[in-house]
């Protein structure tokens, strides 16, 4: 974590919106990888109503037509990142998981508050699962997977897909997830000043995603709104310690358990949230990275 760690101290504090997301694809591209050599990288649209969401498809070398898939959803606070900004996290669960990867853009806040972003990344679930054929996938064996801003929408897309009969999904991984609760849970005081996720940083995020409070009340803005968390599909649940968000996640998990669902909670011990970025700056983040892609793997190719 610490090259990661000197590189985010470089990050300078924005006065607008437009040099905040410079700064953060400045300092992503920064720790971005090049991508393995033979894997298959196609950019995309999916066509809506509104507009054409950008989507990059990731096919490892030697992956057959007819193979699961995974939707990725990037995180930056609903605000900011893009499909390069998440590139080496995209590419990594593709080469990990050996499957395709469809990594997705969304509608940003604030220009575009709830339900831009949700309602973007459920279009695009939708269009892999009518458009399998097309994109050699199978339909039957989808799986969903986002950090941070991405896992909150990754499980709101998962609860949107279960009460609308949508696409069925055989696992969700969400990775440092912020679900927006009041700030009253333990974390948001004891890693109140973490880096990247503090509470400030929190509150900021769902100010500019969730402007009027009567959005708050609703699950697909924050999942722990949801009455109903009984057959959603096997869960990781994966935390950064410290974070002021963790016990969000923890809470989550929690709730999906004590509804029957699969669930595994697990918490990165010493790691800071977007710690996925530094799977290449030592073993602890890389087996961080592993236990992801070894979850999503299980469940994939699971025989029916």
């Amino acid at each position: 974590m610490v090259p990661m760690m000197e590189q985010l101290a470089s990050v300078l504090a924005s006065a607008t919106i437009e040099e905040e997301r410079a700064t953060w694809t400045a300092f992503c591209r920064s720790t971005n990888r090049p991508r393995p050599a033979g894997m298959s990288v196609e950019d995309r649209t999916v066509p809506t109503a509104v507009w054409d969401i950008p989507v990059r498809l990731y096919r490892p070398a030697g992956v057959a037509p007819g193979g699961p898939a995974i939707l990725y959803i990037h995180g930056g606070g609903f605000m900011v990142g893009d499909l390069d900004t998440n590139d080496t996290l995209a590419w990594g669960l593709a080469a990990e998981t050996g499957t395709v990867v469809v990594s997705t853009h969304y509608r940003l806040a604030p220009e575009n508050p709830f339900p831009a972003a949700h309602d973007d990344c459920y279009a695009v679930l939708c269009h892999i699962a009518q458009n399998a054929g097309e994109l050699g996938i199978d339909a039957a064996r989808l799986a969903i997977c986002g950090d941070s801003a991405g896992g909150n929408l990754a499980a709101t897309v998962a609860l949107a897909a279960l009460d609308r009969g949508g696409p069925k999904l055989v696992a969700q991984a969400l990775l440092y997830p912020g679900f927006r609760t009041d700030g009253t849970l333990p974390s948001f005081s004891t890693y109140g000043e973490a880096p990247l996720q503090s509470a400030a940083a929190t509150r900021k995020y769902r100010k500019a995603y969730m402007p009027d409070p009567a959005t708050h009340t609703n699950p697909y803005a924050c999942p722990l709104m949801a009455t109903d968390y009984a057959n959603l599909p096997p869960a990781l649940v994966h935390v950064a310690a410290i974070d002021a968000a963790r016990d969000e996640g923890k809470l989550y998990a929690e709730r999906m358990a004590g509804a029957g669902v699969e669930v595994v909670y697990r918490v990165a011990e010493g790691m800071i949230h977007s710690f996925m970025r530094a799977r290449f700056d030592g073993p602890a983040a890389a087996a961080e990275f592993r236990a992801v892609t070894d979850f999503l793997r299980r469940h994939l190719f699971a025989e029916a």
